[in-house]
């Protein structure tokens, strides 16, 4: 019989995977004709599959990236500007590597948040780690978090993220001091990488971002090493809800 005090060690010592795998090996003949070398190989290894797999469903958890979204399933095919060369070449995040940029534009509906947390996602998938938060709603944080003193413990954590998506920015105008505060988060990310959605093209950014100094700051560091895309047509969750209201009606 298995050796109980094996199993238990391997427990013990945090290695879940070796001891099922021990165990299987153990009750399938098959690998009695593998070397003890081949064998403890595979041990290690499923170990270290279970160890990268749990860290994915972490890093992926943290990220709060939209659900499913995939360089994989990204539509080429519709008329709304997206360059598949340019995109295609950020899939395999070189260009987190040399902390570029990713700058995507267009109406409201056009597929921005998608893209870019399709590009995160593949990130993640080589190593890498995301944050995703929806500009307005970081700006508030970061204004509640600097009134109860909690400011410098998120700048660090938002520094920490190899990818931050700044999803819906310049929805509207920014105040003097959420535009000094997007300057120290930028500021702090100059060795790692900004996604940036807008609906606001870019050239009018530095007037949505009010003071002039701060404003010519922030653009400076977000748009001297950026990738952009410029995106245009109608919304795709418009085209979406009018193609199944039209099924719905054809099959009354």
């Amino acid at each position: 019989m298995l050796n109980h005090n094996t199993l238990e060690g391997l427990r013990s010592l945090r290695l879940p995977a070796m001891a099922s795998g021990l165990l299987t090996q153990r009750e399938q003949p098959d690998y009695s004709s593998l070397s003890f070398e081949e064998r403890l190989g595979l041990l290690v290894d499923a170990e270290l599959l279970q160890r990268q797999n749990r860290r994915l469903e972490r890093v992926f958890k943290a990220a709060k990236l939209a659900a499913g979204a995939s360089s994989e399933d990204v539509d080429f095919a519709s008329a709304r500007g997206l360059d598949k060369a340019t995109f295609v070449s950020l899939v395999n995040s070189d260009w987190v590597e040399h902390h570029h940029n990713v700058i995507i534009v267009g109406p409201t509906g056009v597929g921005k948040t998608y893209l870019a947390c399709a590009l995160a996602h593949n990130a993640i998938q080589g190593g890498r780690s995301a944050l995703y938060v929806r500009t307005p709603r970081l700006l508030n944080d970061l204004a509640v978090a600097r009134g109860d003193g909690r400011i410098a413990r998120m700048m660090a954590s938002l520094a920490r993220f190899d990818i931050l998506i700044l999803d819906d920015f310049l929805l509207r105008p920014f105040t003097n001091d959420q535009t000094a505060d997007l300057l120290e988060v930028v500021e702090d990310r100059s060795a790692k990488s900004t996604i940036v959605t807008s609906q606001l093209p870019v050239n009018l950014w530095h007037e949505g971002l009010g003071d002039e100094t701060v404003a010519d700051a922030t653009l400076d560091r977000l748009l001297e090493r950026s990738h952009r895309f410029e995106l245009v047509g109608e919304s795709r969750r418009q085209r979406a809800t009018a193609s199944t209201t039209r099924s719905a009606k054809r099959s009354k």
